[in-house]
């Protein structure tokens, strides 16, 4: 008896210490990659800093390096990210809700779960080879901003759509069968409980997917973005009436990453300084949007009562 005692104790402590060592290798793994982004990024910032004035912000590219700047660069990116969101977000939440609370189990919908599933991991090109087809040559929206924002709007959906519905899926099925039983319907079941414990979780997702969103460049030079563009697009809001303006959705653009990849492409070292800023300014961009998120999703957190 005290034999065997002896070996479950021993047993136990064998699997502590591989606990122990499996929890002291992955730290040693994440602060690996940390310390490696973190290096990384200072020496960014460190290249990009002298660039970051007033006037790069301000200033549209030049052939000039002290010159140039980001002005119609970012403003594309926030109106592609824009249109993206505008897209994306409706959609994908709209498909998930439907896929996991409406859709009945069947071989259709188990293949369509699965080819929203290896959607997540199809290369960004392939994106852009059919939005070029679909966008640019069968709607014949051209070249423009909305071509750009519904290109990444497809590249993120199946990100937002499975992010989702693990959100859904989170929500315990209890609160359903609450719903049901006070004599609720599905749709008020869905809308007045079950989405609203989801949205944290998919805040997330849709975060994740814009973060990924902002920084492709493949998909978006594929569609036709041009690298050197001195103007703005139409402003999306004007004085008179009716104080919205969708001109800017057909104009021309470029964004963030492109301008990187034009500077980086040339050899002057002065236009290398000035790819090192944006890439700060990019990197900011995606930290704010993940921020808010942080907030947003924390806040809402508060108020629900389990």
């Amino acid at each position: 008896m005290q034999q065997s005692v002896s070996e479950i104790r021993r047993l136990i402590a064998r699997h502590k210490f591989w606990d122990y060592a499996f929890a002291i290798v992955g730290i040693i793994c994440l602060m690996a990659g940390i310390l490696v982004l973190l290096a990384l990024f200072a020496d960014l910032v460190k290249t990009g800093a002298p660039r970051l004035t007033t006037g790069f912000f301000t200033s549209f590219p030049s052939r000039m390096a002290e010159e140039a700047g980001i002005l119609s660069a970012w403003v594309g990116s926030v109106l592609v990210m824009l249109v993206t969101a505008c897209a994306a977000v409706p959609l994908g939440v709209a498909a998930a809700i439907y896929l996991e609370e409406y859709a009945p189990k069947n071989w259709m919908t188990a293949i369509i779960e699965i080819n929203v599933t290896n959607l997540a991991g199809v290369p960004s090109i392939v994106y852009g080879l059919l939005a070029l087809g679909l966008f640019v040559y069968t709607l014949d929206l051209g070249q423009s901003i909305l071509s750009a924002g519904l290109t990444l709007a497809l590249l993120i959906l199946p990100v937002v759509i499975v992010a989702t519905r693990e959100s859904l899926r989170a929500v315990p099925g209890s609160i359903r069968e609450a719903a049901y039983a006070l004599g609720a319907t599905r749709w008020q079941m869905v809308s007045d409980h079950v989405l609203p414990y989801s949205l944290a979780g998919i805040m997330t997702g849709v975060i994740m997917g814009l973060s990924r969103a902002i920084g492709e460049t493949a998909p978006i030079i594929t569609i036709g973005a041009l690298t050197f563009i001195a103007f703005l697009p139409n402003s999306p809001i004007t004085p008179e009436f009716p104080f919205v303006n969708a001109k800017w959705l057909m104009d021309p653009f470029t964004v963030m990453p492109i301008q990187m990849f034009n500077w980086t492409s040339r050899p002057e070292e002065e236009f290398q300084l000035n790819a090192a800023a944006a890439g700060v300014v990019l990197l900011a961009m995606t930290l704010a949007m993940n921020a808010i998120a942080i907030y947003l999703r924390y806040s809402i957190r508060k108020k629900i009562k389990w």
